[in-house]
């Protein structure tokens, strides 16, 4: 399927969730020996080459690969659908029972999360199994589970392993044949396509350990492959005496019993006293929308406070095409006038959300909320962390944690405008980690700053879907799996044209450009695509680092049916550094043009520049023209300038070396 040459082996297909912790279980303490020296990464890298770019997070990053094990390393390997491609880093450890692996704490810590995948059952739906955690106080177990994992097939995915295609009258690359036309139907080997392998678990360890102390992470009954640690110190709960809480109107903090009612009374309380509510720490059980307006809700801490509920199937479908409902926080939708002045913080959302269903509004905050804020919140396990359907304006979501998500991290949906989202961390998301869409209404003025994306598992990390003066700035985004990249702006899905500014500054993007099964292409790390219209705006591109990317640093391409039709005209790069391509630094597959300015490149697997234009090859060259504004390095550009015809449709991959300090 692929040509990509960082493939080691071909792993085994399991994966899971860390859903639960189980009480302590005592054991011996780890033997006293000398700690090894650590190694900390931010996105599997060198921190040193992500500074100024990203969240400031909490909790320092320790990836498996790097650590203390008797288990098996597996990858490196960027090959879609394997442990190792959906794994931080393209790699992992996978540990048989009673194998570990053992991290050594950086820094004093009292909580870890781990990320980890465990099989699915043979017809679906997930296992548990446990994982011991051990210190040298003793051991507690975690309950791991894959019950949020494993997707089958073509979208929008199954979780039965068995199932047969989804959609027999697609594309299937691996067959390279479109089946409604072929005579018999291709046989496909079950299961299809499993992806989305990975879940992760949080646990506050009840003693803070310094630095220099063992975690030991033990598989006990099933083949656990532990991908990384986060550690962290946690803070006390926040009290909040002043505010309304919802204690008070009967709110149950075990999550034995439905506490939405409850927080509605509060809420209606504080209300008319012109109060906060307060969410002390405690499970509050809540299986449908709890809608806010004109309110502050807080919480002790988003490891105290819990807000968790289920999946719940509807009698009838929704007006809004719901047929299930699950917890989450709502602004009034749109039609209904919207909300205003909603801020949440300090508080955990956990969903239920088992498979996509795009019509379920199933996601952990949602409707249109105007001149307000969402800050501190860990969300996971919901269809989308947060689905904003404008018209709406002045949104700030910041210092957040999204995790684990079937479909996309965030929209900005349908005129969402003058908003900011900033100092966000985002890992394993379904779909586009954070995405602007502006469709049928322009969204417009909106900022996405400082954010952290890993690993999503579909589609890209950051996505402009049309819009009006957009800025995507100051990002870190690491490993996209398949169908998408890191960046990327696109006339599709009926949005909106691209309109004032588009500016994509001082992002970070490693590991990036995946294989597009459709066209069995490789993507660039930042990519433009002309589907539905040309992308004529003010587009500049400056100050980003394309970090080993797997095949093309940038790709500019129109899709074949219309690049004739439409184009991508003068894209402005400049001060760009590009430290390793698998092939070449621009890959150019539609009419347009774009310049360059200080652009330095290093470790190009292929030519400098492969430009396929319109792929009419005509003797004036190619329709696709290249402008040199100086000062770029590497000798990646002049010997193509303006529009020289170097068109290889599919080169073969020269995987570079590591990324190193430029």
């Amino acid at each position: 399927m692929s040509n990509v040459s960082w493939r080691i082996s071909a792993p085994p297909r399991w994966s899971a969730l860390i859903l639960g912790l189980v009480a302590g279980v005592t054991g011996p303490a780890l033997p006293a020996t000398a700690a090894p020296v650590p190694v900390v990464t931010r996105a599997a890298l060198d921190p040193s080459l992500t500074a100024g770019r990203g969240a400031n997070v909490a909790f320092l990053e320790q990836e498996a690969e790097n650590a203390a094990t008797n288990g098996t390393v597996i990858g490196p390997d960027r090959t879609a659908y394997t442990l190792p491609a959906e794994a931080s880093g393209r790699s992992a450890v996978t540990l048989d029972a009673n194998e570990w692996v053992e991290f050594t704490l950086p820094r004093a810590a009292n909580a870890i999360t781990v990320r980890y995948s465990i099989p699915d059952s043979a017809t679906g739906g997930g296992i548990t199994a446990p994982l011991t955690v051990k210190t040298r106080l003793g051991a507690r177990t975690m309950a791991l589970t894959s019950e949020y994992s494993w997707l089958y097939n073509q979208y929008p995915f199954t979780d039965d392993p068995q199932a047969g295609l989804l959609h027999p009258d697609w594309w299937i690359t691996e067959c390279q044949c479109v089946p409604v036309e072929t005579s018999p139907a291709p046989v496909i080997n079950k299961p299809f396509r499993a992806a989305r392998f990975y879940d992760e678990q949080r646990l506050l360890l009840g003693h803070t350990y310094r630095a220099g102390d063992k975690i030991r992470l033990i598989a006990r009954t099933v083949p656990t492959t532990i991908d990384l640690l986060d550690s962290e110190l946690v803070g006390p709960p926040k009290l909040d005496l002043t505010a309304v809480n919802v204690l008070a109107f009967g709110a149950d903090p075990t999550g034995r019993h439905d506490a939405a009612p409850a927080i509605e009374r509060a809420i209606a309380y504080a209300k008319k006293v012109h109060r906060r509510v307060y969410l002390p720490p405690g499970v509050f059980q809540v299986n449908r929308h709890i809608v806010v307006d004109d309110v502050t809700i807080t919480g002790a801490g988003n490891w105290y406070t819990i807000v968790k509920g289920r999946s719940v199937a509807l009698s009838e479908p929704a007006p809004d095409g719901s047929i299930h409902t699950g917890v989450g926080f709502y602004g009034k939708y749109a039609a209904d006038g919207g909300s205003r002045d909603v801020h949440l913080s300090d508080f955990a959302i956990e969903g239920d959300v088992r498979e996509r269903i795009d019509t379920d509004q199933v996601n952990g905050i949602g409707g249109a909320m105007s001149d307000s804020t969402i800050d501190g919140l860990h969300i996971r396990h919901t269809k989308v962390g947060l689905w904003f359907d404008g018209p709406m304006s002045n949104v700030r979501v910041t210092n957040n944690v999204i995790v684990d998500q079937v479909a996309d991290g965030l929209n900005f949906h349908t005129g969402v405008t003058d908003s900011l989202v900033r100092g966000n961390f985002l890992r394993n998301t379904g779909d586009d980690a954070l995405a602007a869409w502006s469709e049928t209404i322009t969204d417009s003025g909106n900022v996405f700053d400082h954010n952290t994306i890993q690993t999503p598992t579909l589609a890209n990390g950051i996505a402009i879907y049309g819009g009006e003066n957009t800025t995507v700035s100051n990002n870190l985004i690491a490993d996209p799996v398949r169908e998408g990249s890191a960046l990327h702006a696109g006339t599709r899905f009926g949005a909106e044209p691209f309109t004032g500014h588009l500016l994509f500054r001082n992002n970070t993007t490693v590991r990036a450009g995946t294989q597009e099964l459709n066209w069995r292409i490789g993507l660039g790390a930042i990519w433009f695509y002309a589907l539905q219209g040309t992308i004529a705006a003010d587009v500049r591109v400056t100050g980003d680092h394309y970090l080993d990317s797997t095949y093309n640093a940038v790709m500019l391409v129109a899709d074949w049916p219309v690049k004739d039709l439409y184009s991508i005209d003068e894209i402005k790069f400049k001060d760009i550094r590009i430290d390793g391509t698998g092939t070449s630094v621009l890959s150019a597959r539609a009419g347009g043009s774009a310049s360059f300015e200080n652009v330095d490149a290093r470790n190009v697997g292929a030519v400098g520049v492969n430009n396929c234009g319109r792929f009419l090859f005509t003797p004036a060259g190619s329709e696709f023209t290249l402008t040199d504004r100086g000062r770029n390095d590497g000798g990646w550009l002049g010997p193509y300038l303006p529009n020289v015809i170097t068109c290889d449709d599919r080169p073969p991959v020269v995987p570079p070396p590591a990324p190193a300090r430029w």
